[in-house]
């Protein structure tokens, strides 16, 4: 059985082809969403890589500061349905132009909070405008490519949170490293006005979904296989960052590396998205079950091999970077799985992966705390992920089940 993406190539509420952009325009245009995706990315993944420096800073424990990671986590979790539901009719232009200045403001929050308790919440408003910045931008994306290729079109948008992971996280993380680390919050915040202006210049203009009700959109919330994807990439992609979020101490303490293999470690990570990303785009046009499942299934093995590997030090690197390919082969398989199920309620079914991801964040980052607090040190956290990601395969395998049922009448 095969999910093939054949309602993506056009958005329900993009205009009709007269006037439609040219291919290079369309090409800037998709540039400008990934530049979004870049500031997210970068603001979202270099809390992780400038952990034992927020602790300090704001005087608490790593695991306790690992807290600031699962606030945004919850942003993004909430924001996901409610701006969606308020955004499904708005204008898609200005509605990304609004989601990232409020993106903006949240990170000049975060960089200027002078408490623990401020910056917690600092972290959340920063990751409201996340799940809807990237299901709005998928949208437009997929509605400009041509047909057989939303795949790819979406793929090229979470390129840029990809290519933050290579670029950005690092060199955040060593401009915290050096500046402190209000500053990598800072260049985020730039970030999204530069991203802002972008979009502006770059996306076309298209009117709003004014068959789009709040009532309709949150109806696809209620279709078992939006449930169950939703549900698997919850679960499954959490196994990620139960590692990622303490991978600063896991490096240093486990694998008695310096402080400054911590950036290239960030690197690993990022150069794995980016080549998972592209790889995701591919395998998706292809086969959406057959993305997903290899990507929840090999992101389990490879988060074993990292256990082993981590008091070894460098030898722990290939994992690090498998573990990022294959869980980003699995985000695109779930971002157009969820915009086929979601039908023509696509606004809160794209956002939703997001808000599903980051349910992830926040639980592999608790996890990995808890385990961490109860005295099973920085390694224990990658056995939690394999745990989490045979659960998030499991669910997949249940979804697969239910539509061969559904669609053969079995």
């Amino acid at each position: 059985m095969t999910f093939a993406p054949t309602d993506l190539a056009r958005d329900p509420a993009a205009p009709a082809d007269t006037g439609a952009p040219s291919r290079a325009h369309a090409a800037l245009a998709v540039l400008a969403l990934a530049t979004g995706g870049f500031a997210i990315g970068t603001t979202e993944f270099v809390t992780m890589g400038l952990l034992p420096e927020i602790a300090t800073g704001v005087g608490v424990s790593i695991p306790e500061a690992g807290h600031v990671i699962s606030a945004y986590a919850v942003g993004v979790v909430v924001g996901a349905p409610v701006l969606a539901f308020l955004g499904a009719r708005l204008p898609r232009r200005a509605l990304l132009v609004a989601l990232m200045a409020a993106f903006a403001a949240g990170n000049v929050l975060s960089a200027v909070a002078g408490s623990y308790g401020l910056l917690v919440v600092s972290r959340f408003l920063a990751g409201l405008p996340h799940g809807a910045y990237f299901g709005v931008a998928s949208l437009v994306a997929a509605s400009l490519a041509a047909p057989g290729r939303a795949g790819r079109a979406v793929a090229s948008v979470m390129l840029g949170l990809s290519v933050a992971n290579v670029v950005g996280v690092p060199a955040a993380t060593v401009l915290g490293q050096h500046l402190g680390w209000r500053a990598a919050y800072w260049l985020v915040a730039v970030l999204g006005l530069v991203t802002t202006a972008l979009v502006l210049r770059f996306v076309p203009r298209t009117p709003g979904d004014r068959a789009a009700t709040g009532r309709r959109e949150l109806a696809a919330l209620k279709r078992p296989q939006v449930q169950l994807t939703l549900l698997a990439g919850a679960i499954g992609f959490g196994g990620m960052f139960a590692v990622y979020s303490y991978i600063a101490p896991t490096v240093t303490e486990v694998g008695g590396l310096g402080r400054s293999a911590v950036p290239i470690f960030l690197f690993a990570f990022g150069t794995g998205m980016v080549a998972g990303t592209w790889l995701a785009g591919v395998v998706a046009d292809w086969s959406l079950q057959r993305a997903m499942l290899i990507g929840s299934a090999g992101m389990g093995l490879v988060l074993l091999a990292f256990w082993a590997l981590a008091p070894f030090g460098w030898a722990a690197l290939p994992a690090v970077f498998g573990v990022t390919v294959l869980g980003s082969v699995l985000v695109i398989g779930l971002q157009l799985r969820l915009m086929e199920a979601a039908g023509d309620a696509q606004t809160i079914g794209a956002a939703m992966n997001h808000a599903s991801l980051n349910t992830a964040n926040a639980l592999g980052a608790w996890l990995g705390g808890l385990v961490i607090a109860g005295g099973l040190g920085f390694r224990a956290p990658a056995l939690v992920g394999v745990g989490l990601s045979v659960a998030g395969l499991a669910v997949l395998l249940v979804a697969a089940a239910q539509q061969r049922r559904a669609t053969t009448g079995a």
